[in-house]
């Protein structure tokens, strides 16, 4: 029986580009680096893994298969401060359906999503 996610995985052609933005940008804390793999800390439990994959080539090809939610307790302000940084928001803070949700890419062009239980 399937009782939680342990860790998801994004897989990158370049990970010395990709995990400075999770990183510096996003300030995820490393639990583990080196040069192919990154494995970041979660307090909810599931962790998120970066890592190089030969078999990845540039951008993501269908960017909005996956989408990664960080769960945030204020929507907007994790917005400016990341807007601050030079991050791109392709939808800014908005209500949707019992939460606020903004949505952004990461270099590789991978969607994440900003989510604010309301």
């Amino acid at each position: 029986m399937l009782s939680k996610i342990q860790s998801v995985l994004i897989w990158s052609e370049d990970i010395q580009r990709l995990a400075p933005f999770y990183r510096d940008v996003l300030g995820l804390t490393p639990e583990m680096e080196s040069d192919e793999f990154v494995m970041f800390q979660a307090a909810s439990g599931a962790q998120l893994g970066l890592g190089r994959h030969s078999e990845v080539k540039g951008s993501a090809q269908d960017p909005y298969r996956v989408m990664v939610n960080f769960h945030v307790d204020d929507c907007q302000a994790e917005y400016e401060q990341l807007s601050k940084k030079g991050v791109k928001f392709t939808r800014k803070p908005s209500q949707d359906n019992g939460a606020v949700i903004a949505t952004f890419k990461d270099p590789d062009g991978n969607v994440l999503q900003l989510f604010q239980m309301t």
